[in-house]
């Protein structure tokens, strides 16, 4: 299965914050996911370093050496300015923030069926992927099937 990661499963996954039950979920969501193909939308890279300066408290040139380190274990993808195009549209009909129609978009792109976010309505279809909320008392059936697979 192919899935895209929204920024808080990197921040959770990175210790920002203080809760310690997300980070563990993070990391087993992480683990398990490294089966599969798996894509950081680049809006989601940008906010990931701003969440490890601002949140986190690392210095910059950390932060993008941490946001680099894990963009290159999995596909940085990019978008374009059709793919803005198509996120403003799907902002506009399902009533969206931009930023997560981008993000919804280029998930779509790359063809992702699954992305975990906890910003998101769990369960929303956009152009095929699913939105699974990673830390909901209980699991989106994609969700919960990735992390069944044997790691």
């Amino acid at each position: 299965m192919k899935l895209a990661l929204d920024t808080n499963v990197l921040g959770y996954a990175a210790g920002v914050g203080d809760d310690e039950p997300k980070r563990r979920r993070a990391v087993q969501i992480l683990k398990a996911a490294a089966w599969q193909d798996v894509i950081i939308p680049t809006q989601v890279a940008g906010e990931f370093y701003n969440v490890l300066t601002r949140k986190g408290g690392h210095p910059p040139k950390v932060a993008r050496r941490i946001v680099e380190d894990w963009s290159a274990g999995v596909g940085l993808t990019a978008h374009s300015a059709g793919t803005m195009t198509t996120a403003l549209e799907g902002a506009a009909f399902f009533n969206l923030q931009i930023w997560d129609a981008l993000i919804l978009t280029i998930a779509a792109e790359a063809g992702c069926s699954l992305l975990l976010s906890e910003d998101m309505q769990d369960g929303f279809v956009y152009r095929g992927v699913t939105v699974a909320n990673p830390f909901a008392q209980t699991l989106h059936p994609l969700l919960a099937s990735l992390l069944e697979t044997p790691s």
